[in-house]
């Protein structure tokens, strides 16, 4: 079973429909108790870092959620909810994150030196980072058009870790991964057919990890 967390900071319902609408079963949950017996998991948020990352605290989700990450099994975050995976962000006064990826969070420059306005929203197209095959995107396009809504994006130590780049002033990390954790920082759920096949491709991802460990 897929696992999305509700920790008050996120579109629960909007994640799993998408997830639904590609042939797979998720539940919502803001039990942390339910984190170790999921499948798959989902991370999303929407909002500020330190908020999202305080909600998590509280809730008493951290730990459960690294140690999950350990497991080997998929998890999947979105928006801010990918920016959590990481080591901190620079967001407002700073804020530190679960460290499940290495890396920060930065913001996007200004609009008096870049000519773009903050927040980046709307549709991007994603670019693929050659050699680098991502298989959440096996069903998608050459050149997907997917939707973004952020004023932060990622900065991975390492870019071999980055799947997929969009640019908006500054070219930046669209889709990470290491091992069985992915991180897109658009809305699959909101980026209609293109989006959907993400999700279907992550549904996928966590039935083959079930088999395997059934094997």
């Amino acid at each position: 079973m897929i696992v999305i967390v509700d920790y008050g900071m996120g579109n629960l319902r909007s994640a799993q429909k998408g997830i639904e609408k590609g042939g797979h079963e998720a539940i919502v949950t803001d039990n942390p108790e339910d984190i170790a017996g999921a499948d798959g998991l989902v991370l999303p948020g929407v909002g500020a870092f330190k908020d999202c990352y305080d909600g998590l605290e509280s809730r008493g989700f951290v730990a459960p959620l690294i140690s999950y990450a350990s497991t080997g099994k998929p998890l999947l975050g979105i928006c801010v909810g990918m920016q959590l995976l990481f080591d901190e962000s620079t967001e407002g006064e700073g804020s530190r994150g679960l460290g499940i990826l290495p890396g920060k969070v930065v913001r996007f420059p200004e609009a008096a030196d870049s000519g773009l306005k903050v927040p980046h929203m709307g549709w991007n197209v994603l670019e693929y980072e050659a050699g680098t095959a991502c298989a959440l995107l096996r069903e998608v396009s050459e050149r997907p058009h997917v939707y973004f809504v952020h004023s932060y994006y990622p900065v991975p130590a390492s870019e071999d870790m980055v799947y997929a780049t969009a640019s908006y002033g500054v070219k930046f990390a669209a889709l990470v991964g290491r091992g069985a954790v992915y991180g897109a920082q658009f809305h699959p759920e909101k980026s209609q057919a293109e989006g959907i096949a993400i999700l279907r491709a992550f549904g996928d991802l966590v039935q083959e990890s079930v088999k395997s460990v059934r094997l």
